[in-house]
């Protein structure tokens, strides 16, 4: 067998499944109109689009994407921290200790109360 009658052959199968899914999507879905439900998960909104959020959300959003980095960054580390050695390790131990500093200076800051 070729290997493009298997790429064909995946190919295929991939556009039936995308079409079943299609399918069967269009056989159990709501019939009615969603003019007065814009959202996917069928609710009316509470709130404007354009309305403000509190300053808070913002502090969390910062301190999830330094989590987020830490993790990032931590994987690839942790594939080469044998070869490297100590110096990895102290780096490492760098990285982190300036990413509490962020978090303790949030804390300080009262970014996760929420009264």
């Amino acid at each position: 067998m070729s290997p493009w009658t298997a790429v064909l052959g995946l190919v295929a199968v991939l556009a039936f499944g995308v079409l079943g899914i299609y399918l069967v999507s269009l056989v159990i879905r709501p019939h009615e109109t969603l003019d007065a439900r814009p959202f996917m998960s069928g609710s009316p909104p509470r709130e404007h689009a354009l309305s403000r959020y509190h300053v808070r959300w913002y502090a969390v959003t910062l301190v999830f994407l330094a989590f987020d980095m830490e993790m990032v960054f931590m994987y690839p580390w942790a594939v080469v921290v044998g070869e490297v050695g100590t110096m990895a390790l102290v780096e490492m131990f760098v990285f982190l200790g300036l990413l509490m500093v962020g978090v303790v200076y949030a804390w300080r800051e009262g970014a996760f109360r929420w009264s």
